[in-house]
């Protein structure tokens, strides 16, 4: 009887339960309400915080102003300014003690404050878990009082005129997140509902920092076809395609690189030993990051060029038209953009110091990797938009090597390109342009084993020139103690600081 009372009291009371236990925030409007007054209070934080370094940088900039009109006046006579002993005094002491104060105003954190109450408070937030129920929730009031998308995302619901001046509108990227809700349900329905609203705010000019109308149309002609609808499915398949290619051809003029200065101001070259690795301790190799994420890192002179000719020599005979996996059947088909030579030739066997080169520098175990590739794009040469591992929707390529999935891949420059050439990340916005004795390395694959779609790449056409280049392709056996498998999907720093110097 106790036990059937206590279970009576929890069904009733659900919110009094231990601290470890998570309650549902979106179905109680109480709880909700505390959420409110938290955020409020957050906010509050966050503008005392603006407010801080507003005052901190108008100190800074009074101090800049007075000295720039003091250094316009002592630098059109330096010698008479200074024959002043005052002005010669203030020189020596703004240099000595003034500078240093400023110096520290400018080191000075001013968010410790807004940091602690946020680490504070965070404890309290809701989960993906509320989130998605929320989201749940709101398709089920569109459901059964049936709303379109667009009263919802205007927030004109019935009975919310008296409440015009609170009524909240939903973005670009309230629409996708909910689409995507849907689709992780496989509710394609609601899917295409919602990512058809996506897709229609971005069209009318509003803008979104985290989705692109790409994303949108890839989730929108799946859900579609999944629905039965194939002559829209592709239609959406060939708008999705037509701004693939628009991308694709903006990155290989230079155009559309998605770059800021403040990622660029992040990336470095240094010295690698690769954890003090016996063959480059005294020798380390020049590593150049060329991309934060996915991370791309270029080693620079890393083959000679009599190497680079001995390959290019025993690749010209055995030269042919480039083979590309079929994704319907997995079947190996002749691709008329490429040329490209297949088979590994004698001299980069296995034991050969290239393989070697590429498995000290990597850490990963080349052994069961394939045979070195070998390409030559003459005019108008190029790849289209591919991954280089294999997806999970697609026929298992790699099966009869059975050494797993493409983990990563490894490309050689063995050229210079006067003109076009590069090798564009459509999906990141990212270029990277040959040259001669370089070589990119990049993950396929995240610790956790699954494809990092970031990867999609393409080779763009030679516009004047001849462009050289070879690629190993790296598996996942044997770099079980390697890389070891994890469930984030992060791709970790190749390199340890303890060990690298920057140049």
């Amino acid at each position: 009887r106790m036990a059937a009372s206590w279970l009576f009291f929890c069904v009733l009371l659900p919110c009094v339960t231990s601290s470890s236990a998570h309650s549902d925030f979106f179905t109680s409007i109480g709880q909700m309400t505390d959420l409110l007054f938290t955020e409020k209070d957050l906010v509050t934080s966050l503008k005392d915080y603006i407010r801080a370094e507003e005052t901190k940088l108008e100190q800074i900039r009074r101090w800049a102003d007075k000295l720039d009109v003091l250094a316009a006046a002592a630098t059109q006579d330096p010698e008479s300014f200074l024959g002043h002993p005052v002005n010669a005094f203030k020189l020596m002491k703004r240099l000595n003690t003034e500078w240093g104060e400023l110096e520290n105003l400018v080191l000075t954190d001013m968010s410790d404050g807004f940091i602690s109450n946020l680490t504070i408070q965070r404890q309290h937030f809701p989960n993906d878990d509320d989130q998605t129920g929320a989201a749940k929730a709101l398709m089920r009031l569109q459901d059964t009082y049936q709303l379109d998308t667009d009263t919802i995302s205007t927030g004109q619901l019935p009975g919310s005129s008296s409440m015009a001046s609170l009524r909240p509108t939903m973005t670009v990227d309230d629409c996708f997140d909910l689409g995507k809700v849907a689709y992780s349900e496989a509710d394609y329905y609601h899917t295409e509902l919602w990512m058809v609203q996506a897709l229609k705010q971005l069209d009318q000019g509003e803008t979104s920092n985290t989705v692109d109308a790409v994303t949108i149309l890839d989730y929108l002609s799946y859900s579609v076809y999944q629905q039965g609808e194939l002559e829209r499915a592709l239609d959406f398949t060939r708008r999705l395609l037509e701004l693939e290619r628009r991308k694709y051809e903006q990155l290989c003029r230079g155009e559309g690189v998605k770059m800021t200065p403040r990622r660029q101001s992040r990336l470095f070259c240094r010295y690698y030993d690769n954890n003090r690795h016996p063959r480059y301790m005294i020798g380390p190799v020049k590593q150049e990051d060329e991309w934060d994420s996915p991370r791309i890192v270029r080693y620079h002179d890393i083959v000679s060029d009599k190497e680079m000719e001995k390959v290019k020599e025993l690749a010209k005979p055995r030269l042919r038209r480039a083979t590309i996996s079929n994704p319907l059947t997995g079947a190996l088909e002749t691709a008329h953009y490429r040329i490209k030579q297949k088979h590994e030739a004698n001299m980069v066997t296995e034991r050969h110091p290239i393989n070697q080169r590429i498995e000290d520098i990597t850490g990963l175990d080349v052994s069961t990797a394939e045979d070195l590739q070998v390409a030559n794009y003459g005019v108008g040469g190029q790849y289209e938009p591919h991954f280089d591992f294999g997806r999970k929707d697609e026929p298992d390529a790699f099966e009869e090597l059975g050494t797993g999935n493409r983990i990563a891949t490894w490309l050689l420059y063995m050229s210079d390109v006067q003109s076009g050439g590069a090798t564009v990340f459509t999906d990141v916005r990212a270029a990277v342009w040959p040259k001669k004795g370089t070589a990119v390395f990049w993950y396929n694959l995240f610790p956790s084993g699954d494809g990092d779609y970031r990867t999609r790449h393409a080779a763009c056409p030679v516009l004047v020139g001849n462009k050289w280049v070879s690629n190993k392709w790296i598996h996942e056996r044997g770099q079980e103690f390697r890389r070891r498998c994890s469930l984030q999907e992060t791709t970790e720093s190749f390199s340890s600081a303890a060990t690298d110097t920057s140049v």
